[in-house]
C-alpha cells in the first residue's frame, strides 16, 4: 500500500435550502434581504401577502431593530430569504437606474392602520416625477384639516420609496421632513426629475 498517496478531496455538500424548506412547511411568515442603493443600504421584508417593510440602514444596530419590530408586530418567524425579495430588489434597482416609474410588487399594508393607512394609500397614487402637499394628502385621506397628522403618518411610513412619501412637500414648496433624512429626499426627487436638484 502506498501510504503517501494523497487522499481524495472531500466533495462539498450543498448548503441546506433553509428558505425553501421553511416556506414549504409554512414557517416563513416574514422573509428579508438587504439591498445597496444610491439612497444607502436598505432592508426589505415581505410576507406571503406582499412587501411589508422597507427600512434605511444607517448603522449596524438598525438592522436588528427593524427585525425586532417585524418579529413583534408581524410574526416571530422572520428569516433571511433573499429569493423571496428578488422581485422587489429588481424593481428598486430599475427605479434607481431610471428604468422604472411604477412599482408593481404587491403590498402588505398591515403596519399601517386607520387614517395613517389612508394617507399612505393616497400617497401611493402620486405619479412618478410629480409632487403633492401634506394638505392635499390629508384631504384625499378624508381629513382636510389634518395636515400635521398626515405628516406624522408619512414620517412613520413603513414602505418608503415604494410608497413615495418623498413626493409630499410643504404647500409653499419646501421639502418638509423625511424619515430617511432630507438628503435622501433630495436624491429621490432628483432621480425622478432626471437628476435635477430641488432646493430646500
Amino acid at each position: 500500500m502506498n501510504i503517501n498517496r494523497p487522499l481524495p478531496k472531500p466533495t462539498a455538500s450543498p448548503l441546506p435550502d433553509i428558505e425553501g424548506a421553511a416556506a414549504a412547511a409554512g414557517l416563513l411568515d416574514v422573509g428579508y434581504a438587504t439591498l445597496d442603493s444610491p439612497a444607502g443600504s436598505l432592508l426589505l421584508a415581505a410576507t406571503p401577502q406582499g412587501l411589508v417593510r422597507v427600512a434605511y440602514l444607517d448603522s449596524a444596530g438598525e438592522e436588528d431593530a427593524v427585525l425586532e419590530q417585524l418579529s413583534t408586530r408581524v410574526s416571530p418567524r422572520v428569516l433571511a430569504a433573499p429569493r423571496l425579495l428578488d422581485e422587489p430588489r429588481f424593481e428598486l434597482d430599475d427605479y434607481f437606474a431610471g428604468r422604472r416609474r411604477r412599482f408593481e410588487v404587491p403590498i402588505d399594508w398591515r403596519l399601517a392602520r386607520g387614517f395613517g393607512r389612508r394617507v399612505l394609500e393616497a400617497t401611493a397614487q402620486i405619479p412618478y416625477g410629480a409632487v403633492s402637499t401634506y394638505k392635499q394628502i390629508a384631504c384625499e385621506a378624508g381629513s382636510p384639516r389634518a395636515s400635521r397628522a398626515a405628516g406624522n403618518a408619512l414620517g412613520a411610513n413603513p414602505l418608503p420609496i415604494v410608497v413615495p412619501c418623498h413626493r409630499v412637500l410643504h404647500s409653499g414648496g419646501g421639502l418638509g421632513g423625511y424619515t430617511g433624512g432630507l438628503e435622501r429626499k433630495r436624491t429621490l426627487l432628483a432621480i425622478e426629475r432626471g437628476q435635477q436638484t430641488l432646493d430646500q
